[in-house]
């Protein structure tokens, strides 16, 4: 295996191999555009079954709809109400395959409670439901990863979540489910990838699609967007897995046809987990969409909203009005109403909602329920659609369909690949006591580190000893070690602050600066590793105290158009080319 580092140097080493496939004899076998979790699963499928891989991605990694998702892995109780039972089932064995097998680290399990009203129909109806649900995850391979649901009385539902308001309801049912970190999950996807010998590369952003003689794609041009320099990239398949811009990227192949893709905006907002007296989470039907309130580590994550967003993609962001709405629905059960002081933090994603249909031209195309896997034009491949739960069955059926017959001797692996951090985890659990002794680490921040890195801790645990001062917390975000965020420049490939507190830590929505404070500590411990002059420096800092400032403003406006507007008055740290861009 090869180095899983993703770093500044790794990044030029590999859009170096990019430059090289050119040659007749370094072609590369797949090119994936997109670095999302679907993106990155498709990457450690096509590369694990030894095809030559590489990844891009126009911003960091993770950094549209995969790290800003409500942070589940689950069956999705709602297709139970449209009797979708085989997505349900195909969700909940991908579920309790992360849980046991490929990502214990990073995907913990959730009891929720589903607040009853109705004392004797609800209670049958929700709790068949809830049952089923339980049926279709056992019907999975190997032992069961989470516990049976059971019917709570008022009392005990009481004590499970003593804010919940006592009109509410007259007892619950209790389920289990799962949560992630999406970022954690899509960078670790690639680190994984990138082991087994595929070239990723950040802030590289694909501006046009080539052809051949044939009139079929075989390759494409990129634009390296830390430096502006381009460089043209041969593969025998192409595979566009970019989400909310899928169609955006079709359309640089000059043809009409493909997918069509619908953003709709999803908001969350979060408080602090002593706000609300609960030990468990919460689903709730609105009107409009599901509603959950989630423990996630030191906070509650609530949300979500589902409006439709016509808005340029980049950057969605919650309005005063998407704030007010979940307010309303969080304190419709809430004993102890919440207020927009009690946010320290909220972030919106964009779902790509895949339309019915391919568009006209397009040759071929596999439907999957919640997926569609198509070809547009000989060469190029497009997915869309789908959900987090369930990236590595769109990534076998995109690496499926674009290889063609030569699946069937290259058949994908990936349900028997742990992803890095895994291996090795109940071993490192127990070395970490001595650990926590040496630099004075508290069982919260132990459980922290663990489930951030795995057996991996074991690097934070170098980067310690090599520098003690980096066993210490932020000064001013002390859940996170400094030794975290040169972890996240020297490993998992951060290339500006943004990165670092979007992405790699989730200090942008975790704290009610948005990260502020921690900013220049953190940016001391960046600049010596990423080479960054005072100047340099000093505009990272700049950039990242302006965007930070306009999304709090934009949190202010009462519509999409006005938010956004405000927003965009921040410029990004490295901007995306037009992708009609010559």
């Amino acid at each position: 295996m090869t180095s899983s580092r993703l770093t500044a140097e790794s990044r030029q080493q590999a859009l170096s191999a990019l430059e090289a496939s050119t040659s007749a004899d370094q072609e590369l076998d797949v090119l994936v555009i997109g670095g999302g979790v679907t993106g990155a699963g498709i990457a450690l499928d096509s590369v694990t079954r030894g095809l030559s891989t590489a990844i891009v991605e126009a911003q960091d990694w993770a950094s549209g709809t995969s790290s800003r998702s409500s942070k589940l892995v689950h069956g999705g109780l709602r297709y139970l109400q449209m009797l979708d039972f085989h997505l349900v089932h195909e969700a909940l064995t991908e579920r309790d395959l992360l849980i046991k097998d490929l990502a214990p680290h990073l995907v913990r399990p959730v009891p929720f409670l589903y607040p009853l009203e109705h004392r004797v129909w609800e209670r049958a109806y929700v709790g068949a439901g809830i049952a089923l649900y339980d049926t279709l995850a056992s019907m999975a391979p190997g032992k069961r990863a989470l516990p049976l649901h059971r019917h709570l009385s008022r009392k005990q539902m009481e004590r499970k979540f003593p804010d919940l308001a006592h009109d509410a309801a007259i007892g619950a049912v209790q389920y289990w489910d799962a949560s992630v970190d999406d970022a954690r999950l899509v960078s670790t996807l690639i680190r994984t990838a990138a082991s087994y010998g595929a070239h990723a590369a950040s802030r590289t952003q694909v501006v046009e699609l080539t052809k051949g003689s044939t009139g079929a794609v075989n390759g494409a041009i990129l634009e390296d967007l830390e430096t502006g320099r381009r460089i043209t990239v041969r593969a025998r398949a192409v595979i566009n897995a970019t989400g909310v811009w899928t169609e955006d990227t079709e359309a640089l192949a000059g043809t009409d046809g493909g997918l069509r893709v619908l953003a709709s905006k999803g908001v969350h907002i979060v408080v602090p987990r002593e706000r609300i007296k609960g030990q468990v989470g919460l689903i709730l039907q609105t009107e409009k969409s599901v509603l959950f309130i989630i423990p996630w580590s030191r906070y509650w994550v609530i949300g979500t909203t589902d409006t439709p967003w016509e808005q340029e993609l980049t950057h969605p962001v919650a309005t005063s009005a998407d704030i007010e709405y979940i307010l309303e629905h969080a304190n419709a059960v809430l004993a102890q109403p919440l207020t927009r002081d009690d946010i320290i933090g909220t972030y919106a994603g964009l779902r790509p909602l895949l339309q019915p249909g391919t568009k006209e031209g397009t040759s071929s195309a596999k439907v999957s329920r919640e997926h569609t896997t198509a070809s547009p034009t000989p060469g190029l491949t497009v997915i869309a659609g789908g959900k987090l739960t369930t990236y590595r069955v769109m990534a076998k059926d995109a690496v499926d369909f674009a290889i063609g017959q030569r699946a069937a001797a290259l058949p994908s692996i990936t349900d028997k690949i742990p992803l890095l951090g895994a291996v090795g985890l109940d071993a490192v659990r127990r070395q970490a006591r001595p650990w926590a002794s040496k630099f004075g680490w508290t069982p919260q921040m132990v459980d922290h580190l663990l489930h951030r890195y795995g057996s991996n801790l074991r690097d934070i645990v170098a980067l310690c000893q090599a520098d003690p001062s980096l066993a210490k917390p932020l000064e001013h975000a002390p859940a996170y070690l400094r030794a975290e965020i040169s972890y996240g420049v020297s490993h998992e490939g951060a290339l500006h602050l943004e990165d670092l507190l979007l992405h790699r830590t989730r200090l942008n929505y975790e704290v009610l600066d948005r990260g502020l404070g921690a900013l220049p500590e953190i940016a001391d411990i960046a600049a010596p590793l990423l080479g960054w002059t005072d100047e340099q420096k000093a505009a990272e800092i700049a950039s990242y105290t302006a965007r930070a400032g306009a999304e709090e403003a934009a949190e202010q406006e009462p519509d999409d158009a006005t938010a956004e507007r405000t927003r965009l008055a921040a410029d990004d740290v490295a901007p995306l080319k037009p992708l009609d861009a010559s």
